[in-house]
């Protein structure tokens, strides 16, 4: 019989399948659509045994959003904390657009789960799952802050709350991120019709990183 620490870590390693292959149904589609028959042939394994592992869909889909957060954090840990402020935050927060940019399913999967209050998601999840959504936010969360801290403390940035204002950026750069993602917006045109514009993801990326800057007096 195997012992205890060896069935935690085959249960560790199957649970951390059956995100991959949920994460990978993600990006092949764009969107959070991944029925759990198609994670369960992903993985090889029959559907009921993906609810031995967790409780439901919802909860599988938060364990899939921490996936992302964690790549995300070590991208942003990457900043070269040598680089002036201004230009350490103008690289953090390229990277976070670049981020939002190659996986499109991360932007849908990161705003839907801020659709609710906190209280409401901590309701249907494991205190686990609840404590691992936590660690890998704070991931992101830390550096940002911390960028915005130090060139607060270089006098270069207008910050005097690093924590409040790296989740306010955080959140708006989601948002209009997604406008990369939709690829179009509006006009009115002078017959009073509404109008296609096409959208620059690109463009969509720098007014990101200008926005970041502007928000703590880079102009």
């Amino acid at each position: 019989m195997a012992s205890a620490a060896a069935q935690r870590d085959a249960r560790r390693t199957r649970e951390r399948d059956i995100v991959v292959a949920t994460r990978a149904l993600f990006d092949e589609r764009g969107l959070q659509d991944a029925p759990i028959e198609e994670i369960a042939r992903a993985v090889g394994i029959n559907k009921a045994l993906i609810y031995r592992h967790f409780g439901s869909k919802d909860e599988l889909f938060v364990a899939t959003v921490t996936l992302y957060l964690d790549e995300l954090a070590e991208r942003l840990r990457g900043v070269d904390a040598e680089l002036p402020g201004i230009e350490r935050l103008r690289d953090g927060w390229g990277r976070y657009a670049d981020f939002c940019l190659e996986y499109p399913a991360f932007l849908d999967c990161a705003t839907s789960l801020m659709r609710r209050p906190a209280e409401d998601l901590r309701a249907f999840v494991t205190a686990a799952i609840w404590l691992r959504l936590g660690q890998a936010m704070s991931a992101c969360i830390g550096p940002l802050a911390s960028i915005l801290a130090a060139g607060a403390a270089e006098g270069v940035l207008d910050v005097d709350d690093p924590d409040f204002v790296a989740n306010r950026l955080y959140a708006q750069t989601l948002g209009t991120m997604h406008l990369a993602r939709v690829g179009a917006g509006v006009r009115v045109t002078a017959d009073g019709m509404p109008a296609e514009v096409p959208i620059d993801p690109q463009r969509v990326r720098d007014a990101c990183v200008a926005d970041a800057l502007a928000a703590v007096g880079v102009r």
